[in-house]
């Protein structure tokens, strides 16, 4: 008969089992760095990804491009006389700071013309996507000087005139 040694066995045992102990801490760290390693590249995919996406948010002049229907409305303080403006517009933006346009308003319900009303201009847009316009009219009547916002990725415009109670809304109609 062989005498066994009882001490030995639990010690082969417990360095058996503290060594798949660590077996498993080792995994686990390398489990937890491996999904941390995933998740920053991740991460820094998604970064990029929103930083391609604000470069393509950015506006400029090429934010605008085709026709645009605008729907015109204020008042115009003209001295001591009061003007309640209505009109329509279709402006065609070139894409690169040049437009056309052409309007149609009245003045407190009385046409200002009896027809359309041709003009041209150019426009500025920054790329937090606020702008300017100045528009000159054919007939005469003054340049109008405007502040613009686009918005809907260059398919929606706000403007507002420079120094007047007048504003209007376009939208992109192809």
């Amino acid at each position: 008969m062989h005498a066994v040694d009882v001490h030995t066995q639990p010690t082969h045992a417990l360095k058996a089992s503290r060594r798949a102990g660590r077996l498993a801490a080792f995994a686990t760290l390398a489990a937890a760095l491996g999904l941390a390693l995933g998740s920053a590249q991740i991460a820094r995919a998604d970064d990029e990804g929103a930083a391609r996406s604000d470069a393509e948010d950015d506006c400029s002049n090429r934010s605008l491009r085709g026709d645009y229907a605008f729907a015109i409305g204020g008042t115009i303080f003209a001295g001591p006389n009061q003007f309640l403006l209505r009109g329509v517009a279709m402006t065609h933006f070139d894409g690169h700071g040049n437009l056309t346009q052409v309007d149609f308003t009245t003045r407190s319900g009385v046409s200002v013309s009896s027809d359309w009303r041709p003009a041209t201009g150019t426009y500025d847009v920054s790329p937090d996507c606020t702008g300017t316009a100045q528009i000159q009219f054919t007939d005469g009547s003054p340049t109008l000087k405007l502040r613009l916002v686009v918005s809907d990725r260059g398919r929606h415009v706000d403007t507002v005139v420079e120094n007047q109670g007048t504003g209007s809304t376009g939208t992109k109609v192809r």
